[in-house]
């Protein structure tokens, strides 16, 4: 069967396989707008001769078809499912399979390109997350490697360092965090010097006070506290600001402009928070150990001179040293993984949110783990 118009475009619906009722029909040509009245007729005709136990159609040939042609052919698939009538599409390109669907997007089914996976199971748990941790790892290693390559460059180069930027994050990192850090300081050594004279009380030793939180504060909590506290404050901004301008595509435009975005944006970071870190330590430590004292004097019943004595006995110029390396080696970690998840984010705010969080986490997790290492370290080779 053939309809044509010498004024519009050709189709033809034919017979092409018979099996006893079972029918095949071959739809070739131009089916659109233009014929859709004859298009539709012959659709009806075929029906309604060949009056099919079942009904495959194949589209190879259709050259063109639209939603107009579509949907009668839609409207044929459904006449045969309301009498219980098998039908099939069959042969379908990938354009005439595109139009189907905008009819019925369920029309021409296809097989997923990934086969759907239930909720993994525990070991498949802990086999992805490690997996991704171990990936973490390693894009922060390539990172920080890449980082202390830049600040090798900076300092053969100190003219390629925007200085200016440098102090204005000096100000921001160490300046700015003078009143929380000296508030929070004093409220630790304020807090540990009570809590250890309640326990030392028992045994008569309240005396050991000043002692316990001089060597407490110089050999660990002083940079730790200071590490915590910039990490929080700082490693989070850098995130912030470097995830801001990579949504602004601003650090594309950079790379565009011939700038090298680690050296232009993270190394300036860096030295300004391993600048102010040491200096930061040590008002830490400061304001822990004036914090003991208000404690100490005011209900303990130490003097001043009895106080002062016991903290200069027990403060080494080993453990100082030691800590202001240790707050050194933790400026790098802060701004190191706050820049790397900051250059990390992809996609819009939600991914700058993600990312400044999982930097202060990241960030204060690899402080307290090298915290934990470099105290055994200089547990042996601390002089007696």
């Amino acid at each position: 069967m053939a309809a044509s118009n010498e004024e519009l475009p050709k189709f033809d619906i034919n017979t092409e396989g018979q099996k006893g009722n079972q029918i095949t029909l071959a739809v070739s040509g131009h089916a659109g707008l233009n014929n859709l009245l004859a298009f539709r007729s012959e659709l009806e005709n075929s029906w309604n001769t060949l009056n099919p136990a079942s009904l495959k159609v194949d589209l190879s040939g259709l050259e063109y078809i639209d939603s107009a042609a579509a949907l009668a052919l839609v409207d044929l698939k459904k006449k045969a499912e309301s009498e219980s009538i098998p039908f099939e599409f069959v042969n379908a390109s990938k354009q005439t399979k595109g139009v189907l669907s905008l009819i019925e997007p369920e029309e021409i089914s296809q097989p997923p390109l990934r086969e759907e996976q239930g909720s993994p199971n525990f070991f498949t748990k802990v086999g992805l997350i490690t997996r991704e941790i171990a990936q973490d790892l390693y894009d922060l290693h390539v990172f920080l490697g890449k980082l202390l390559s830049g600040l090798a460059y900076c300092f053969r180069h100190p003219g390629s360092v925007r200085w200016l930027d440098v102090l204005e994050y000096m100000s921001k990192v160490g300046v700015d965090a003078l009143p929380i850090l000296g508030l929070m300081s004093v409220a630790i050594g304020s807090v540990l010097a009570f809590l250890s004279a309640m326990q030392l009380k028992l045994l008569g030793a309240t005396v050991f006070v000043a002692a316990l939180i001089a060597t407490a504060v110089v050999q660990a909590l002083g940079p730790l506290l200071t590490a915590i506290l910039v990490s929080g404050r700082s490693g989070s901004a850098f995130a912030a600001e470097i995830g801001t301008m990579k949504v602004k595509e601003e650090v594309d435009a950079l790379t565009a402009m011939g700038f090298d975005p680690l050296r232009f944006l993270a190394v300036p970071k860096v030295l300004a928070i391993v600048a102010v870190m040491p200096i930061l330590t040590l008002y830490c430590m400061l304001f822990s150990i004036f914090g003991g004292f208000l404690v100490g004097i005011l209900l303990l019943d130490f003097t001043p001179y009895s106080y002062f004595n016991e903290t200069m006995k027990n403060i080494k110029l080993f453990d100082v040293n030691a800590s202001l390396v240790k707050s050194v080696i933790f400026a790098i970690i802060v701004a190191g993984i706050g820049c790397q998840r900051g250059f990390r984010v992809r996609g819009g705010a939600e991914a700058v949110g993600a990312m400044t969080t999982s930097a202060v986490v990241t960030s204060l997790f690899v402080v307290v783990i090298t915290e934990s290492l470099m105290s055994v370290v200089l547990y042996y080779i601390r002089p007696a």
